[in-house]
């Protein structure tokens, strides 16, 4: 009967790196996602704008608001329809919306396009003094006491933007406050885009 040979060293060292070798074969898989996960959260912590929103290529919710307290035209998404519009939500209690409003303002006076305002769990004394307070950039203005027609948009944060087509499409939303890159890099050029664009059945005329 044949006796078996003991195991060369090289041997014994082959078979204590093979399972090593698996248990890193396994990890590098492991590695990546937690690399992916890791960039995508630093991006959304540089940039919070890149959070998808569920809502983009979508009609904008039906809804009805009365104007901010003495403004006399209140928002609905009737309202939203026939142009392209960006719509502002803000508070009177949100510190970002200080920081941008100045923006929105020389939006408005360039008359690049209609701003409306939707007013986000605000009192009605409240928003009426921070707008007479700060300039009115609304075309527009609608108060969401109670915060449910800014669910409805999914919003969760203020301020945030939405762009809006002729057609009462969402086609971009910004999370934050607008700033200068913002506007001349993404919602200036997009807002251009889709001015150019014949409104329905002007085409040909």
């Amino acid at each position: 009967m044949a006796v078996p040979r003991p195991a060369s060293s090289q041997g014994r060292a082959i078979e204590r790196a093979a399972p090593r070798r698996a248990r890193l074969l396994l990890l590098v898989p492991a590695l990546g996602f937690i690399g992916l996960v890791a960039a995508f959260a630093l991006g959304l912590r540089n940039d919070p704008s890149l959070v998808p929103s569920p809502l983009v290529g979508k009609s904008v919710p039906v809804f009805d608001l009365p104007p901010v307290n003495g403004r006399t035209l209140g928002l609905s998404s009737r309202d939203l329809r026939g142009q392209v519009s960006l719509v502002n939500v803000f508070a009177s209690w949100c510190v970002a919306c200080r920081e941008e409003h100045p923006l929105l303002m020389q939006l408005a006076h360039a008359g690049i396009v209609p701003i409306q305002g939707l007013d986000y769990k605000d009192k009605p004394a409240d928003g009426s003094r921070w707008l007479a307070a700060m300039g009115d950039p609304y075309t527009r203005t609608g108060a969401d006491i109670d915060g449910r027609v800014g669910i409805d948009w999914g919003v969760y944060g203020v301020p945030e933007s939405f762009v809006v087509d002729r057609r009462g499409i969402i086609v971009y939303k910004q999370i934050g406050p607008i700033t200068p890159e913002i506007l001349d890099r993404r919602i200036g050029p997009l807002i251009a885009r889709l001015r150019a664009i014949p409104a329905p059945g002007t085409a040909g005329r």
